[in-house]
């Protein structure tokens, strides 16, 4: 059980994919203008994220290693990450029609989630077994979820304060960016 924690906070804390290995940026600016939003972008997100570390181990111990196919790995993973974030935009449509709305384009951006396939393909890396890929996958997805909520509330925070001309927009943004991940970084003497 302390190894299953251990890659789980590890994932979320130490080796966040965000702040610290700096995948997922453009759904972590471009979905945190609003809190609704990001709380939506977070859970598909989570949702994509967990099952294709899931698939991706499925994937690369029964079909891709057995037949010697390696060499799609990257096409295959891909594929398998479209459709998850086909499947999930379908449910958000039907359960969430507003959500969807929110959203918009950037549910079909996961696909392109830099995030979502540097997991699948860490997963395969480390040689992991079943449970710890999918904790590995939902640790990621966690720490993911919690920088987007985090920045989200900072950026609504800022939008309601004055900040000097030459601070706002993108460039406060960055700053803020910059200094959340300073502080996720000192987390990484604790592994």
């Amino acid at each position: 059980m302390s190894d299953a924690l251990a890659i789980l906070l590890t994932a979320l804390f130490v080796n966040n994919f965000v702040l610290v290995q700096f995948l997922g940026l453009c759904p972590f600016m471009g979905a945190t203008q609003k809190m609704e939003a990001a709380f939506g972008m977070a859970a598909a997100t989570t949702f994509v994220l967990t099952l294709a570390s899931a698939s991706s181990y499925l994937i690369e111990t029964y079909l891709l290693s057995p037949f010697g196919l390696e060499y799609l790995r990257i096409i295959v993973f891909i594929a398998v990450i479209a459709g998850l974030v086909q499947f999930s935009e379908l449910v958000i449509r039907a359960t969430q029609p507003v959500l969807h709305q929110v959203l918009g384009l950037f549910i079909p951006l996961i696909t392109t989630n830099c995030a979502v396939l540097g997991v699948a393909l860490l997963n395969v890396r480390q040689n992991q077994g079943f449970i710890d890929s999918v904790l590995f996958g939902l640790g990621a997805a966690l720490g993911f979820s919690l920088v987007l909520i985090i920045f989200a509330s900072l950026r609504e925070r800022m939008s309601q304060t004055d900040i000097p001309a030459p601070f706002q927009g993108a460039a406060i943004n960055m700053i803020t960016a910059g200094i959340l991940s300073l502080a996720f970084l000192g987390f990484t003497g604790m592994n």
